[in-house]
């Protein structure tokens, strides 16, 4: 990924993601964290440009001086790797240690009539919610990017067809919102990633990390027409091979006018990720220039 974009898709072709899977099977995921260790160095660190958009990000966000700065960009990228990892490992039938704080938010708004919102970013392996989270109730409706490889598509559909969960990918005609329409009109639960704009034109600036980014509106304007509840959804990886889905409502007053609501959801959902992110700094996989 290089600063001036985000590529949109995992990395490799369809036969390399069947090989890991493949391969998956057979071994511990810990073997190949420790050959993602040293394979990070010439590949991430030093031909990717991901390195200079990750160290600035350590440098000016959270402030840290430049050896440690290097340091936690070479974390990040292993911890990048093992995510990476374990997402195929769950393709190939492995499973987690997986807590979860703040369930009883999602299964009382599961439980209710109206329809909600989750709203995801790349941080830690959001993925995991999808087998994770569920409801008897309600279908799970993931909006996601319309050109992932399709070796990913297929994996990420087996996967959910054990789950009550579907996917709504966005689309250049922009017929994703009709389906966005029904499932909030149907009473289903619609998983937003709400920090790449993905070519959208209509952005939102906020304050995050102490300076000014441009987040999609998109999410944010379908919760606040229908007045809906939101959720903000992180999974972070807390260990080898655990993981915890931290479940936060996000608060904003729908008395207000639009517009204020707006602002107000928006900054809930940037304060509850800046909250992860101090927690987890070396979680942050967004590489590419995010504050430009």
């Amino acid at each position: 990924m290089a600063d001036k974009a985000w590529a949109g898709t995992t990395y490799g072709g369809s036969k390399m993601h069947r090989y890991l899977v493949t391969t998956l099977r057979y071994i511990d995921v810990r073997l190949l964290y420790g050959f993602a260790a040293i394979f990070v160095v010439p590949v991430c660190l030093v031909l990717n440009e991901s390195r200079k958009t990750a160290y600035r990000y350590f440098r000016d966000r959270h402030q840290y001086g430049r050896c440690k700065a290097m340091w936690t960009t070479y974390v990040n990228h292993c911890k990048f790797a093992q995510v990476v990892i374990d997402k195929f490992a769950m393709y190939a039938g492995k499973t987690f240690d997986v807590k979860v704080e703040g369930l009883e938010h999602f299964n009382a708004l599961a439980n209710g009539e109206e329809g909600f919102l989750h709203l995801s970013s790349h941080i830690g392996n959001y993925e995991i919610a999808g087998y994770t989270l569920g409801s008897d109730k309600k279908t799970i409706q993931a909006v996601v990017y319309a050109f992932e490889k399709a070796s990913v598509m297929q994996n990420r559909n087996n996967m959910f067809s054990k789950t009550n969960v579907s996917m709504i990918t966005l689309k250049e005609d922009m017929s994703h919102l009709f389906e966005i329409d029904q499932a909030i009109c149907k009473g289903d639960i619609i998983s937003f990633p709400t920090d790449r704009c993905m070519g959208q034109t209509k952005v939102v600036e906020a304050l995050f990390m102490g300076a000014k980014a441009k987040f999609p509106q998109g999410p944010f304007s379908v919760a606040t027409m229908r007045s809906l509840n939101v959720l903000a959804v992180n999974v972070m990886k807390t260990g080898l091979t655990q993981y915890t889905i931290y479940v936060t409502p996000l608060v904003y007053d729908k008395s207000q006018p639009r517009k204020v609501q707006m602002q107000q959801l928006i900054a809930a959902y940037t304060a509850e990720l800046e909250r992860q992110l101090k927690q987890y700094p070396t979680q942050w996989y967004n590489f590419y220039d995010f504050w430009n």
